[in-house]
């Protein structure tokens, strides 16, 4: 029973040494959890609905997820949560920023190590593009638009790994964004094709915690600017 029981510890402590060391490689920038999110902030949201999302159910079938919603509605919050859950499960997982993805591709352009960074990128179990829209993306003379660096990394996962984006644009903008509306259709014809939509149409929560700790220091915020509605899209397949 000793020798069991001994073994068993060593096994459990090789098995969070393996999660440790996936959690660290995809780049996560916080261990967000499902659990710590602010439930009562969002009474709109689908609770059931993200908890069925945060089975995994939907990578292990290689579909992609997209979250769309004005900024500060958690967004970045559930999709990073999702992350943190795979990599629990031992699935790869690599997280970025949707510019920070941009630039590590430019920068395999410069140093001729693109094909390498984009099997890298491709490889993944489960891939986070996280805030299109969100950032500059650089325009550079002489190299392939953002929109076909993108199209490429898509094309390369559509149908054999899932890929989960959030977004505060419409889709629609995504060309304008991107730079070339052409290939923006082109990937989102891939995504969409066996996404699942989940929408968050409520306040900012990083604006109310702000306007808080104003009210405490007696302070008052400038109203915040309005930011465009999303178009109305496909509601969540389930």
């Amino acid at each position: 029973m000793l020798l069991e029981r001994v073994l068993g510890e060593e096994a459990a402590h090789k098995l969070e040494n393996r999660i440790e060391r996936r959690i660290a490689k995809s780049g996560l920038p916080a261990r967000k959890t499902l659990e710590a999110f602010e439930w009562p902030f969002q009474p709109d949201l689908d609770k059931s609905f993200v908890m069925e999302l945060g089975t995994l159910d939907f990578v292990r079938r290689k579909e992609d997820l997209v979250v769309t919603g004005k900024t500060g509605t958690g967004k970045s919050h559930i999709i990073q949560a999702l992350g943190l859950r795979a990599c629990q499960q031992q699935m790869s997982v690599r997280y970025a920023r949707c510019v920070d993805l941009l630039d590590d591709l430019y920068a395999g352009l410069a140093d001729a190590t693109y094909p390498q960074r984009l099997k890298r990128w491709a490889a993944t179990d489960f891939l986070i593009i996280d805030d299109v829209g969100l950032g500059q993306v650089k325009k550079r003379e002489d190299e392939p638009t953002a929109a076909h660096t993108l199209f490429n990394l898509i094309d390369k996962r559509h149908g054999d790994a899932s890929t989960a984006f959030t977004t505060n644009i419409k889709l629609s903008a995504w060309g304008r964004y991107l730079g070339d509306p052409t290939l923006a259709v082109a990937i989102l014809d891939r995504v969409t094709m066996n996404a699942i939509r989940l929408d968050i149409n409520g306040p900012s929560y990083r604006q109310h915690v702000a306007e808080e700790r104003a009210k405490k220091r007696g302070a008052k915020l400038p109203v915040e600017a309005a930011e465009p509605e999303l178009q109305p899209e496909n509601q969540p397949k389930r």
